[in-house]
């Protein structure tokens, strides 16, 4: 009989504190959707002291979900617990995520506070939490750096108060496999308890340790395993889930814990923030990546030909890469296309999937087949994006290695007027950049520009991402088309839009 393991996914708090990784409203939707049907216990929307924007988010994820907890992070204090109640209070299912530091490296020098101090705090905080929501967490934050016996006397503390989960985070990836199983069986091992808690790690990838942490955590006793899909996260990032996931089902023998993940919606789920975030999954990504079930090796190819087993210790079919029969093309229907758009994770109205299905007759005369990565970029573009501020209406780009310079004329729409502009530039990325900057009056810094096609042929669709920013603000732009200068001249005016709004909500995330 294997024990049931907790997943508490915090993509869209932890996750979206990756650079790069910021979502808008809807895609953060979006994606808590797939999230739920991918059966993950636990969805942590966001920290809701950070800005209104990230408020506002929480709130309507909170309102969408009907099985998983929506949780919300709070630090220990009473407007924090507050605020994060009053978007999470409408959820079926709601939790309250509290956190304080408790190594001494963080008491002494960030929260400036003694020992008991921090145990009051503990005490107060979580008190106040439990009296609005039965359902409250406490992460000690970079406890795997602190005194285990005073974290015993903190989660004694905290159980005291009315928390029910108890969360040993590893905040900056420091612990190694064997001393942090040691530390978390000490940890469950010596504090008391007089009603049934669970125990739950937190780790970072700082020395790419993260899932091997977390697994060694799951074997010392740990029954909840907080991550994000594909890792992404603070700095190096954070335990991949669905490594963990997998890990647990193919070694159901040696762990004897399994999770209630669906294992076939991985691989859309990771496809799904991958194109969302307009990161591409690496191809020797575990899981998920191109190369995880390709064989070039004759012996191997061979072997697997014989015998799966030979070669591959989980079938792509259990992760959700089967292949799907439903091909479209230009004489597709809506129908057609609305289920493809289930299969993939898209739960879109009647008007989005009409938005959708004008882009695809709209490809479809442009390439032989329709891929789905292509319906994906199609969804991000049509229905996903921030409200337009700025909007592309056409491009024309002249290149030569004659005398005269690179040339880009745009028409772009600009707060509710067409306006013209056409520059030279180094090149005809670098034209068309600099006639959108004069259009808008903006001149941002290109931090980033990155090009992938979307599919295999020379019709593919090619999709841009760029990064930019302007006094001290930051954003990620995606575009794509067959046409690469265009998806080039799409990023760019999509980071702008995405500029915009940032600047309009301001705030930003910590921890």
């Amino acid at each position: 009989m294997c024990d049931r393991l907790i997943i508490f996914d915090t993509t869209l708090r932890d996750g979206e504190q990756s650079p790069g990784a910021t979502m808008n409203l809807q895609e953060k939707i979006s994606m808590a959707r797939q999230l739920e049907t991918l059966g993950v216990d636990v969805l942590e929307a966001g920290f809701t002291a950070s800005s209104p924007g990230d408020f506002e988010s929480v709130r309507q994820i909170a309102g969408v979900l009907k099985k998983t907890q929506v949780a919300s992070l709070a630090r220990c204090n009473r407007e924090d617990v507050d605020t994060a109640w009053a978007a999470i209070k409408g959820a079926l299912h709601p939790r309250l995520h509290l956190f304080l530091a408790t190594s001494p490296l963080h008491m002494r020098h960030k929260l400036c506070k003694t020992p008991e101090e921090v145990l009051e705090s503990v005490d107060l905080n979580i008190r106040h939490a439990a009296a609005l929501c039965p359902n409250v967490e406490f992460s000690a934050e970079d406890a795997s750096r602190s005194d285990p016996d005073f974290l015993v006397r903190v989660f004694d503390t905290a159980i005291k108060a009315g928390a029910s989960t108890l969360n040993i985070p590893d905040t900056v990836g420091y612990a190694q496999p064997g001393e942090f199983a040691e530390f978390v069986r000490y940890i469950i091992e010596r504090t008391p308890r007089e009603r049934e808690v669970v125990f739950s790690v937190h780790c970072h990838n700082d020395l790419g340790l993260a899932v091997a942490n977390s697994l060694a955590a799951v074997r010392a006793g740990a029954r909840q395993v907080e991550g994000t899909i594909s890792g992404i996260g603070e700095r190096a990032g954070n335990a991949s889930l669905e490594e963990i996931t997998m890990a647990l089902r193919v070694r159901a023998d040696y762990y004897g814990c399994l999770p209630g993940v669906v294992t076939e919606q991985i691989y859309p789920t990771c496809r799904m923030l991958s194109r969302i975030i307009g990161q591409p999954i690496p191809l020797n990504k575990p899981i998920c990546g191109d190369n995880a079930f390709a064989h070039e090796a004759g012996i191997h190819q061979d072997g697997v030909m014989k015998k799966r087993e030979t070669y591959e210790i989980m079938s792509a079919e259990s992760v959700g890469r089967s292949s799907n029969l439903i091909i479209l093309g230009k004489h597709s229907g809506r129908n057609a296309l609305r289920r493809k758009l289930e299969t993939l994770g898209y739960e879109l109205e009647e008007k989005e999937v009409d938005l959708v299905f004008e882009g695809v007759k709209y490809l479809a005369d442009r390439k032989e087949e329709i891929f789905d990565e292509d319906i994906e970029a199609l969804v991000l573009e049509k229905v996903y994006r921030v409200p337009d501020r700025y909007r592309l209406i056409s491009l024309s780009v002249q290149s030569s290695d004659a005398a005269i310079p690179p040339t880009a004329a745009v028409v772009l729409e600009a707060r509710g007027e067409e306006r013209r502009q056409v520059s030279f530039g180094d090149g005809p990325i670098d034209a068309t950049f600099q006639s959108i900057c004069q259009v808008t009056g903006r001149r941002p810094k290109l931090e980033k520009y990155q090009v992938n096609a979307i599919t295999e042929g020379t019709d593919a669709q090619g999709e841009v991402t760029v990064r930019i920013s302007e006094n001290s603000v930051s954003a990620v732009g995606r575009g794509a088309h067959v046409d690469i200068l265009r998806a080039s001249a799409l990023a760019f005016v999509n980071a702008l839009n995405r500029l915009a709004k940032k600047e309009e909500e301001g705030g930003g995330q910590t921890w």
